[in-house]
């Protein structure tokens, strides 16, 4: 059965959803509603909700607790409120209180509020969880599963932001239908692919298919992945979903942090952070849990099938309709350098969405971010992320490929199948390896592209080359 879906994008879709919501909330919660959302009975929490209910004297009341018993850590609660409320008036009141209490004055720009928040130590209210349990929950009960009782977090709160959908909403491909390189006529040379090879299982994955579903998961040469393509910032990563033997059943959580999509798992509803692959929030975290990644490459679908006739692609036979035509989906938010979310603070040096290859490793403090217009002007690129060396190959349509090189120093690539080392020494250039003259392999590191914004949100300390 296909599920129906108009052909608009992916972000003015989940501004629709938003707007639609909000029109609704008045009329969805009822009197009693805002206070049975959760079996708590938490009266902060409580007199928050209330400023949804139609009952103007408990909106009042309400409103008199939060300026009498002013905590710092009502302030992301008003914001929240802000975002999905429908009350002009009672809106109005709570901006004069929280200006009044704060000495900001940001009016009704919600960007600016929240950076201001987000440059003050965290004071979370004692509430502040159970508040947004019981908030999200009118939107999707699911939500709640999030938030209710949480005892661990590596995250700020007041920085998990709604993203405008269910969860799911964004629906992840689960197993999804492959084609022979040879049948998938819909896909034209210059189109944008997410090349991946495990084993000797060659496959690759649209862009133009991925911007609409923001996640795969599939078993690549025998080993389960989770591909998560986070749109708004910019880059693809593979995780491997089982970890010490356990496997994680991911999904699309409907929240950000950072602008950066939140990823939960099945089983616990805990929230993963996608650029670090471990549970931020929720009863997974402090375990230890962090997923192993798999090499990805960002090229065309022209390079990659060159390189592997036998690869197989997605199919548009994904059980969605969708317009999949190249460049569809978040035309408009890929075209300028504007956010859709904020974020704490952004660098000038590159442009907020400009491409940088983005490197972490286990174990590793250091972080690394090369501008992807550095490397295309320099093929062979070598350097060091704390103890890991590393040389970057970069071909001739941009491609980057990173590996562990030892002491083995390159000076030239043909930008095809041919490294050559100092010694003059020639290495194949493989997904999985550099292999020498004598056999020696050289293995591939993982690394993916990357919005600069996105990748400084997350790693605010990383070194950057350009």
């Amino acid at each position: 059965m296909k599920s129906y879906l108009p052909v608009w994008s992916v972000s003015y879709l989940c501004r629709l959803v938003n707007i639609l919501f909000i029109c609704l909330l008045p009329i969805v919660i009822s009197p009693a509603s805002a206070s049975d959302v959760s079996g708590a009975n938490s009266n902060v929490a409580e007199q928050f909700l209330n400023l949804l209910n139609k009952d103007a004297a408990k909106q009042q009341n309400a409103l008199k607790m939060i300026d009498s018993q002013w905590h710092p850590g009502f302030a992301p609660m008003i914001l929240e409120l802000y975002h999905v409320g429908n009350n002009p008036q009672i809106t109005r009141q709570l901006m004069n209180i929280m200006r009044e209490k704060t000495g900001q004055r940001f009016g009704n720009n919600l960007d600016e509020w929240y950076r201001w928040i987000w440059r003050q130590p965290e004071t979370r209210h004692p509430e502040y969880a159970e508040f947004k349990a019981r908030l999200y929950r009118l939107i999707d009960p699911k939500f709640a599963n999030y938030f209710a009782g949480i005892k661990s977090s590596d995250i700020r709160l007041d920085e998990v932001r709604w993203g405008g959908v269910m969860q799911d909403g964004i629906p992840p491909l689960r197993s999804p239908k492959m084609l022979p390189a040879a049948q998938a006529n819909y896909m034209a040379d210059t189109d944008v692919v997410f090349g991946v090879s495990v084993n000797g299982d060659d496959r690759a994955y649209p862009k133009r298919v991925l911007a609409w579903h923001e996640m795969f998961t599939d078993t690549i040469g025998g080993t389960d992945f989770a591909g998560v393509y986070c749109t708004l910032c910019g880059t693809v990563v593979m995780y491997e979903t089982k970890h010490k033997g356990k496997q994680y059943q991911l999904g699309t959580s409907g929240f950000l942090y950072r602008s950066n999509k939140l990823m939960y798992d099945k089983a616990t509803q805990s929230l993963w952070n996608t650029t670090w692959g471990k549970p931020v929030i929720g009863s997974l975290v402090g375990k230890g849990i962090e997923l192993d990644q798999g090499a990805v490459v960002t090229t065309t679908w022209g390079e990659w099938r060159r390189r592997h006739p036998e690869t197989t692609v997605l199919s548009l036979d994904t059980g969605y309709e969708r317009n999949y035509d190249e460049g569809v989906a978040y035309r408009d938010y890929f075209a300028s350098h504007k956010l859709m979310f904020a974020v704490p603070e952004t660098d000038g040096r590159l442009q907020n969405k400009d491409e940088v290859l983005a490197l972490s490793f286990p174990g590793i403090a250091d972080t690394l971010a090369i501008d992807a217009r550095y490397l295309k002007k320099k093929p062979v690129y070598h350097d060091k992320v704390g103890s890991q060396t590393l040389v970057v190959l970069t071909d001739a349509s941009g491609a980057n490929r990173v590996y562990a090189p030892g002491s083995v120093k390159f000076k030239s690539y043909d930008g095809d199948k041919l490294a050559t080392d100092v010694r003059g020494q020639r290495w194949a250039v493989a997904e999985d390896a550099l292999t020498g003259p004598n056999g020696q392999r050289l293995e591939r590191l993982p690394a993916r592209r990357a919005f600069w914004f996105g990748w400084y949100a997350a790693y605010n300390d990383t070194r950057l080359v350009k």
